[in-house]
């Protein structure tokens, strides 16, 4: 299956607060950011760590304005995210 988003592609995390692990940190949640590029692909690690099957799926760097992140900054911060955790916006 291709990859869904390519450097420069709009995306937003998902904003969800699981029971259980998350590569996607707290403050980063529902965060509006662009794909700087596919890091590879790689077994999401939240089924990992709790020991459930999975399948490689592609990892992106997004980057993200601090200003969306923390409310202030003019700086951004880039972070791996597994494709499961974005969503195109628009």
């Amino acid at each position: 299956m291709p990859d869904l988003f390519a450097p420069g592609d709009r995306v937003r995390t998902t904003n969800l607060d699981p029971p259980h692990h998350t590569r996607v940190p707290r403050y980063a949640r529902g965060a509006p950011g662009v794909v700087v590029e596919v890091e590879g692909h790689h077994p999401l690690a939240d089924d990992r760590a709790r020991g459930l099957p999975t399948t490689p799926q592609p990892v992106y760097a997004v980057r993200f304005t601090a200003r969306d992140l923390f409310g202030e900054g003019d700086h951004s911060v880039t972070l791996a995210v597994w494709e499961t955790h974005l969503r195109a916006e628009p």
